[in-house]
C-alpha cells in the first residue's frame, strides 16, 4: 500500500514537472522572446541553455532574471539590448524562467 502510495506521489510530481515545463515554454512563446531566443542556439539574444548555464548554482539568478526579463538590459550577452517587458505578468515571468534555469546544456 505505501509503494502504491509512493508511486502515485511520484507521477503526481512528474506530472506536475511536465505542466510548469509547458506552461514555460508556452509563455515564452506568447510574451515574443522566442522572436530573439531559442532554447539551445543564439538568435539575437544568448540560447536559454547558455542562460542556464551561466547563472547554475546562483541562488541570486531568479530575482536577477526577473528584474532583467521586466525592465530590459544589456551589456552581459553582448551590445544588443534586450527590451523591457512590462507588460507581463510577475507571475508569468517567474514561471518563464524556472523553466529556463531548468534547462540542461
Amino acid at each position: 500500500m505505501k509503494i502504491a502510495a509512493a508511486v502515485l506521489a511520484a507521477a503526481a510530481l512528474a506530472a506536475a514537472g511536465a505542466a510548469q515545463a509547458d506552461a514555460g515554454e508556452d509563455l515564452l512563446k506568447k510574451s515574443g522572446c522566442t522572436a530573439c531566443h531559442a532554447n539551445d542556439k543564439k538568435l539575437v539574444g544568448p540560447a536559454y541553455k547558455d542562460v542556464a548555464a551561466k547563472y547554475k548554482g546562483d541562488a541570486a539568478a531568479p530575482a536577477k532574471l526577473a528584474d532583467k526579463v521586466k525592465k530590459g538590459g544589456s551589456g552581459v550577452w553582448g551590445p544588443v539590448p534586450m527590451p523591457p517587458n512590462a507588460a507581463v505578468k510577475d507571475d508569468d515571468i517567474k514561471t518563464m524562467v524556472t523553466y529556463i534555469l531548468a534547462m540542461k546544456k
